[in-house]
């Protein structure tokens, strides 16, 4: 299985009203390839079931997304995620796998 499919498998298993970051999808996949894990987000072509919008940095901050910060925002928003100055508040969002 490809990387980035391997990348889709464990992003999927994140619930809505929660997010994971790219360093625990790494870690999940016993690698320390972070960059790789977000290249594969970017690309992801199986949007929104495979829920790339619920990827944010190690500190909680958004990063990016391939469709713009905004509707990242909106769709976490949607969620029920509380987003302060561009932080999710991982304490309380981030999915344990």
């Amino acid at each position: 299985m490809k990387f980035s499919e391997q990348c889709y498998a464990v992003l999927k298993k994140v619930p809505k009203g929660k997010v994971t970051t790219y360093k625990e999808i790494a870690h999940t996949l016993n690698t320390k390839a972070y960059r790789a894990v977000g290249n594969a987000m970017n690309k992801n072509p199986y949007a929104p079931e495979v829920p790339c919008h619920r990827v944010v940095n190690a500190d909680g901050r958004l990063g990016g997304f391939a469709y713009g910060k905004e509707r990242k925002i909106k769709l976490l928003k949607e969620e029920g995620i509380k987003i302060e100055k561009g932080t999710v508040d991982l304490k309380t969002y981030l999915h344990q796998f």
